[in-house]
């Protein structure tokens, strides 16, 4: 579904891009046509309140009420809630007009009120670096990130934690008047480490091309599957440059890395950006992963040189370039050079990724209580529907309306919304649909709970389950509480420590722990030490959700089935499976040298008396570390060195034996 019937061009070549991205494109239409899909039927209107005693037989169409109510409230067609952070036009303007956070207008014209929120910042158009923008006397060019986190601050919260903005239920610390922190899209934030791009002066705009905002003609029902940059794109790899690399490198699609020829460069602008800013393209363009233009990068020798959108241009070595001068840590070589598995089968971001935003447990109550069928209620429960809303926009009548204020669009139910708990540090590591392996953090765990017309509840905290067999369920179907595959744009130069990955139960996705069964109900009252809840009084302090037997962040057994879908839209998203867990997991490593430590060998227990009167035993990451340096490679050479000392040892034995037996 999609908020209007929308159909492909019939024609291949209208796909706006160059031969070889067309061409990549139709392989992977082929490859994934439920998500490079050929049309959009328009989304099922929500219930009427003359429907809903449906819902008692058909609960699951309540998500039509939350779609039009919630998921949808970001599409271009409206200007959405016009609250605190959420200010913007509608279509083009949406993006190309500057509106502040608090909604007020800032500029010259004395018809517009300076106190009514609701108009944009300034009367500009922001856009290339061409374009101009001055509020106050100060100029800019390009969009500002906060413009495009208007829209992508929920979801995966890419835009928040690009500018390193972390979701907390908290107002704390209280301002200059001992006021709590006010919301910001209608949340509060904790302040966290920005993106290393964020940090340097770069925008969104400067990574994501002009096909990866504006579409290239063709429906794409993914996030994943309209984004057609990679790391390598720009970055390459410690053995490649960007242009030696294949196309499709880190875009694959596929459970191998990508070969072929090297993709080169462009010496050309696509033509349907013409119109937009020209640079010079020294020895040529960079390519992104599916074959077009960086029309902002060029190759300079063997640096590149990014040109930003706000008018910075700057200059930049590629991974290969830095490890022939040995600028690149010890740490750096051995996870991309040293184990090339990494770089062959993970994103870059999988390491590098400083933190993720991840909210487990979705909590949704849609509450359809009405005041005709329920005399205890003091007003029906109702809310705007949003897609209505920018179907009316699509009407010549109602085209140029400023909002949706005076719509009456409001449509049977009340969406609220909790959660469970929120982490950031270390996210769970799964496979992506492009195969491979990637941040997972929580798309949307709905727990429903369902509130009928005559406020009686329909469903509560109610898991739905998918099709039959898909993603590793069974006849059943699997819990359709998604670990979405994620680039968290929290990007670093230190990478996350391996020992995050390869002694963390939570990154393979066997679960946080520590928490208790959440399909049992909890009672908090006077109990006797065998748990015998004393006041007949006493009521449940957390109720259960029935059909949820592991925590929320448990998506793999230990045996590797799966336990909750992982990325549904593609083929090869999914949980790590046993073998792979089983190469992953490194927890007890350190067991195995300390069973024996102190005193439990002969041998050992002498070197480690000899250690220990001498001062030898290591103190320190460093001393520890290069012990085990040590016994690596005296192990290695023992083993390599003990067969020709053997066969030496037998040779000289048998002549010795034999000049005996002659003499």
């Amino acid at each position: 579904f999609g908020n209007y019937a929308m159909k492909n061009p019939t024609d291949p070549k209208a796909r706006l891009g160059t031969d070889a991205y067309r061409s990549y494109m139709e392989k992977l239409t082929r490859l994934e046509p439920n998500v490079f899909v050929d049309r959009h039927d328009p989304l099922p209107e929500a219930l009427k309140v003359d429907e809903l005693h449906r819902l008692k037989d058909e609960p699951s169409l309540a998500a039509f009420t939350y779609l039009r109510q919630e998921c949808q409230r970001c599409h271009h067609a409206v200007k959405g809630r016009e609250v605190r952070g959420d200010f913007r036009g509608m279509g083009c303007s949406s993006c190309h007009i500057p509106y502040g956070n608090e909604g007020l207008y800032e500029g010259k014209d004395v018809s517009i009120s300076k106190t009514k929120p609701g108009h944009a910042l300034v009367h500009s158009i922001q856009g290339t670096r061409e374009a101009t923008v001055t509020v106050h006397d100060k100029s800019y060019h390009g969009l500002p990130v906060e413009t495009c986190t208007t829209c992508h601050d929920r979801g995966k919260r890419i835009g928040v934690s690009f500018q390193g903005l972390m979701e907390t239920p908290f107002k704390a610390p209280f301002d200059a008047k001992g006021d709590e922190q006010p919301a910001l899209h209608t949340k509060h934030y904790l302040a966290m480490e920005q993106d290393i791009h964020y940090q340097k002066g770069m925008t969104c705009q400067d990574c994501h091309t002009s096909s990866d905002v504006h579409g290239d003609g063709f429906l794409a029902a993914a996030n994943l599957a309209a984004v057609q940059i990679e790391c390598s794109d720009c970055h390459g790899t410690p053995n490649h440059y960007p242009w030696e690399l294949p196309l499709g490198f880190m875009d694959e699609f596929a459970a191998e890395s990508a070969t072929g020829p090297a993709r080169g460069l462009a010496q050309e602008q696509l033509p349907h950006t013409l119109a937009g800013t020209a640079h010079e393209k020294k020895d040529g363009f960079l390519l992104t992963a599916r074959g077009n233009p960086y029309e902002n990068v060029v190759k300079d020798g063997t640096e590149i040189i990014v040109h930003t959108a706000a008018g910075k241009d700057i200059r930049m070595k590629t991974l290969k370039q830095l490890a022939e001068e040995k600028k690149i840590s010890e740490k750096g070589m051995v996870a991309m050079k040293g184990v090339a598995a990494h770089l062959n089968r993970m994103e870059c971001y999988s390491c590098h990724s400083s933190w993720t935003p991840q909210c487990y447990g979705c909590h949704v109550k849609v509450d359809f209580t009405q005041r005709d069928k329920c005399p205890e209620a003091s007003q029906s429960m109702n809310g705007f529907d949003w897609v209505a809303g920018g179907r009316k926009h699509a009407d010549a009548e109602f085209r140029t309306d400023r909002g949706e204020s005076l719509y009456d669009l409001l449509i049977p139910g009340k969406v609220t919304e909790q959660r469970s708990y929120e982490r950031w540090e270390d996210p769970i590591l799964g496979i992506n649909g492009e195969g491979r392996v990637t941040p997972l953090a929580p798309g949307c765990q709905p727990s429903v709970t369902i509130i009928g017309e005559d406020g009686q509840p329909i469903l509560i905290n109610h898991i739905f389950k998918t099709m039959p067999d898909v993603e590793g369920g069974d006849a059943d179907g699997q819990l359709a509480i998604d670990m979405s595959p994620t680039q968290p744009h929290t990007m670093t130069k230190n990478a996350r420590n391996c020992e995050s990955c390869h002694s963390s139960s939570k990154a393979l996705g066997l679960g946080i722990g520590s928490t208790r069964p959440w399909n049992e109900q909890y009672t908090v009252d006077l109990e006797t030490v065998d748990g015998d809840i004393l006041s007949k009084n006493a009521k449940p302090q957390i109720a259960s959700i029935p059909n949820l037997e592991n925590d929320w962040s448990r998506i793999v057994d230990e045996e590797g089935n799966q336990l909750a879908t992982v990325g549904h839209h593609f083929k090869l998203s999914r949980a790590f499976n046993k073998d792979e867990i089983t190469r992953i997991s490194r927890e007890g490593t350190c067991i195995a040298c300390h069973k024996e430590i102190p005193d439990n060998s002969i041998a050992i227990d002498l070197l480690h008396h000899v250690a220990k009167y001498s001062g030898q035993i290591p103190k320190s990451k460093e001393q520890h570390n290069g012990l085990l340096t040590k016994i690596t490679l005296l192990s290695a050479w023992t083993q390599v060195l003990a067969v020709p000392v053997i066969l030496v040892g037998i040779i000289f034995g048998w002549r010795r034996w034999r000049r005996r037996r002659i003499s």
